[in-house]
């Protein structure tokens, strides 16, 4: 069985409980947190997907996420999944919300940020090769190299452009 996700409406309302692998076959909206991570210096984490996955396998995000779990709030999904994908606890500040309809199904986008000052232990799993971008250069990559849709529209949100 797949994770459970809240199916949830236009207005991010819980409209019940599937399985996500179902909510994604149907184009069922649902919860998804992410994170931008910066450091002290202000840069960017981004990071290539595991050519493994099954959702954008290989491709560039410059957040890390995954679904928000029955009964968890957008901000208890980002944090865990900062522990579950680069082993650091750290707070975060939740931005904004997006719905977006692109990709592999339709999503509400819980955008957050946080900044890492830790080492990081990336989940092999899940990222193959991760760096950290200057805002002007992840600017300059961010519509040449393949990133996944959702983070690519969420980092035109969060520059403000």
């Amino acid at each position: 069985m797949s994770e459970l996700v809240e199916h949830v409406d236009e207005h991010d309302r819980v409209l019940g409980i599937v399985e996500r692998d179902e909510a994604v076959r149907e184009n069922w909206l649902h919860r998804i947190a992410a994170t931008i991570c910066r450091d002290r210096e202000g840069r960017i984490l981004v990071l290539r997907r595991a050519e493994t996955l099954s959702r954008f396998p290989g491709y560039y995000d410059a957040m890390v996420g995954g679904a928000v779990d029955v009964g968890e709030s957008y901000e208890e999904a980002a944090v865990r999944e900062l522990a579950e994908e680069l082993g650091v606890r750290v707070p975060v500040r939740f931005l904004f919300k997006l719905l977006f309809r692109e990709g592999i199904s339709p999503i509400w986008l819980g955008v957050h940020e946080a900044v890492v000052s830790e080492t990081l232990v990336p989940d092999s799993g899940e990222t193959d090769w991760y760096g950290w971008l200057t805002v002007t250069e992840l600017r300059e990559v961010v519509d040449e190299w393949c990133f996944v849709p959702g983070g690519r529209e969420a980092l035109r949100q969060y520059f403000g452009s």
